[in-house]
Formats: C-alpha cells, structure tokens, sequence
C-alpha cells in the first residue's frame, strides 16, 4: 500500500507498537483518527523507507547474495559427491572449481578413470605432489556419479552466469553515482564494486 501511494503524496510508514494502546472501543476509524493526531502533533516517528534508487540495487545484491549461497553449497554436494565415490580430491586441491580440479572433474565424467592420467590434467602451479594428486584420485567413481557431477558443475555454471549478469545491472543502477562512488572508492574500506561473495579460495587452481 505504501509503494502505489508514495508517488502521489507525501507519505509515512509508521510502526504500529507504540501506537497501538488506543482506550475506549478500538475500530479503525478511531485508530486513524488517533495516528492522526500523533502525527499531527509529532509524537511518532516514520519508518525509514529507502527511495526506489536504493530499493532497486538493494534487491539486485540481495537476490545476488542468494545465488552466491546457493552455488556454495552446490560445490559442497560436488565435494561429498566425490567423497561417497572414494576421491579426496578435495585433499590436495583447495578449489575443486578451479582450473585443475575443474579440468580433472571434466575428465572423471568424460570417462577417465586412471589417476595417474588425471593427475597430469592437474595445473603445474598446484601445490600438491602429482604422487599425493595420484593417491587422492583413486576410488569408485561410476556412471552414476559422473551424471550428477555433469549435473551439479551445470547448475553451478548457471549461478555463475546468473551472478555475473546481476553484477552488470548493479553497475547500471550505480551509474548515476559514479562521480559520488569514485570519491568514496579511495577511503578504506569502500569498493568500487559490489562485494563479490564466492567460496572460499575460489581463485585458486
């Protein structure tokens, strides 16, 4: 209601607990009437409503905070995917959406199944010893597994590219305060961007 009515006057959006001990027969033109006077004589205090060019990002970042959560645990299904099939990848590899833990996923679903061979897919700025990559590559990992891991690195592929397009619309919501938002940028603790919110180590091969 308070959304069709805020463009055509001025309006307030009032808590309703410290103005709802009303004596005598409370009906609702006795309750307005009584907001009435306490507004009128300023004994209440309006909710603070964001205006629409707050409420707009705000709902983007919200939305986008969501996603974030849920391809979180997205890759956490994918971890104990793995682990039910007897790979501890997640051992030696410190993001399994990374670029070797993604190029050694691609090849368990494709068919690989040797470790030695799934090791070497591995980037060589990996930490992890391709003996220790080997070991931690070996297990049961079925057709039934390889479905759902296709099935899991899609929809986490989905977030991603859902995440990244809400990321271009905050940043047309923020054009207008462009110049407010480069004067902020250098104090500490602002950013230029929206906080990008991902798991953890996600930049790591």
């Amino acid at each position: 209601m308070f959304y069709l009515l805020e463009g055509a006057f001025e309006t307030q959006l009032l808590n309703a607990a410290p103005i709802r001990n009303v004596r005598g027969r409370k009906t609702d033109v006795t309750g307005a009437m009584w907001i009435a006077q306490l507004v009128e004589h300023g004994l209440i205090r309006p909710s603070f409503v964001p205006p629409p060019p707050i409420r707009r990002p705000r709902d983007l970042t919200r939305y986008r905070t969501r996603l974030v959560r849920e391809r979180t645990r997205e890759a956490q299904r994918l971890e104990k995917l793995l682990e039910d099939a007897g790979r501890k990848l997640s051992t030696v590899v410190s993001d399994l959406l990374g670029v070797s833990g993604r190029a050694m996923l691609t090849a368990l679903i494709d068919g690989e199944r040797d470790p030695q061979a799934l090791a070497a897919l591995a980037d060589r700025r990996l930490r992890a010893t391709p003996a220790a990559l080997t070991e931690a590559l070996h297990g049961q990992f079925s057709a039934h597994h390889a479905t759902l891991a296709r099935l899991m690195l899609t929809h986490i592929d989905q977030l991603t590219a859902t995440i990244t397009a809400l990321d271009a619309e905050v940043d047309a919501e923020k054009a207008p305060s462009a110049a407010e938002r480069d004067r902020l940028t250098p104090l500490p603790g602002s950013a230029s961007a929206p906080p990008r919110c991902s798991s953890p180590n996600s930049g790591s091969t």
